[in-house]
C-alpha cells in the first residue's frame, strides 16, 4: 500500500484526519476509508489542496453522498463552520457497480441517493462511532457491489503495479501482470478511467511531492533521476503541469502558502 501521506500537498495544515482499513469482507473494494472532521471560527476558511491518488472516492458528507472520480490535475476544497466527511477510496473493482464508463467521471462527480446508508453513517458520526461508521459503510459497498470478477481483480493489481517504484513505463505493468501492454490499457480504460501511463505520472509526482517536503534540501536534477525522469526539465513540466507550480516554488511554499507560484527553480 502506498504511503497514505502523499494526498494532501501539505499535510500539516489539515483538519482531523483518520485513516482506517476496511473489514475484510471489504478489502477488494476499498483500500481505505478516510475521515475529517472540521470546526473552523466564523469568518475563518481553510483551504486543503490535494494531489489525489488515481482512483475513485465514494464520499458521504452531512448533506450528500458523492461518487468522485479520479482527477488529472491537483484540487482544493475551501473548508469552513463545522463538518465532517467519511470516504472510501475505492479499488477498480468497485468502480463498475457506479459507472458503465469510468473514465465519463474522470475529474466529475455523481450524486447518490441511499437515504438508508446515509442515516446509518450520520448517526455514528454523530456518536462519534467512528468504527461502526466503516462498517456500515462496508457492509452496503459489499452487498451493493457483490462478488469482484478476476479481470475486476486484475484491475485492483495493475494499480497496485503502477504504485511501484520500478514501475516506469506501461510495458513494466505488463511484465508485473504478466498480460500484454494491450490488456493493461484495456483495464485501465475500464475500470479506472485513466491511461497506464496516466497512473504511473501520478506516483511519480506524488513521491517527488513528498520528498520535497520531507528532505527540503534535495537537489532537483537528483530527484528527477530517482523518480524515474529523464532529468529536471521533465520533472518541472510534469509538476507545473499537474500542480500548477514548480518544484521549487512548491518546495517555497512549505513555509508560506503564499508562495506557491511558478517561478525559477533556485
Amino acid at each position: 500500500m502506498p504511503a497514505h501521506s502523499r494526498g494532501p500537498l501539505y499535510p500539516e495544515r489539515l483538519p482531523y484526519l483518520q485513516r482506517m482499513p476496511p473489514p475484510s469482507a471489504a478489502a477488494e473494494l476499498v483500500r481505505w476509508f478516510w475521515i475529517t472532521r472540521w470546526q473552523l471560527a466564523p469568518g475563518q476558511t481553510s483551504r486543503q489542496h490535494l494531489i489525489a491518488y488515481p482512483a475513485f472516492n465514494l464520499v458521504i458528507e452531512p448533506e450528500l453522498i458523492g461518487l468522485y472520480g479520479p482527477t488529472t490535475r491537483a484540487s482544493f476544497r475551501d473548508l469552513s463552520g463545522a463538518g465532517w466527511a467519511i470516504g472510501a477510496l475505492l479499488w477498480p473493482a468497485a468502480v463498475r457497480s457506479f459507472t458503465p464508463d469510468p473514465s465519463a467521471l474522470v475529474a466529475k462527480s455523481l450524486l447518490l441517493s441511499e437515504p438508508a446508508l446515509h442515516h446509518h453513517v450520520e448517526a455514528a458520526m454523530a456518536a462519534h462511532r467512528l468504527d461502526a461508521a466503516v462498517t456500515q459503510f462496508s457492509s452496503w459497498l459489499v452487498e451493493r457491489v457483490g462478488p469482484p470478477t478476476p479481470e475486476a481483480l486484475l484491475a485492483n493489481r495493475l494499480v497496485a503495479a503502477a504504485e511501484e517504484p520500478d514501475a516506469l513505463r506501461v510495458g513494466d505493468l505488463a511484465t508485473a501482470l504478466a498480460v500484454s501492454a494491450r490488456t493493461v490499457q484495456r483495464l485501465a480504460q475500464a475500470h479506472v478511467g485513466l491511461s497506464p501511463a496516466a497512473l504511473i505520472r501520478r506516483r511519480r509526482i506524488q513521491e517527488a511531492a513528498e520528498r520535497l517536503r520531507l528532505q527540503p534540501e534535495i537537489d532537483l536534477a537528483r530527484l528527477a533521476v530517482e523518480t524515474g525522469y529523464a532529468d529536471q526539465a521533465h520533472l518541472t513540466h510534469d509538476f507545473a503541469r499537474i500542480l500548477g507550480l514548480t518544484p521549487g516554488s512548491y518546495r517555497r511554499s512549505q513555509a508560506d502558502p503564499a508562495q506557491a507560484e511558478c517561478g525559477d527553480d533556485a
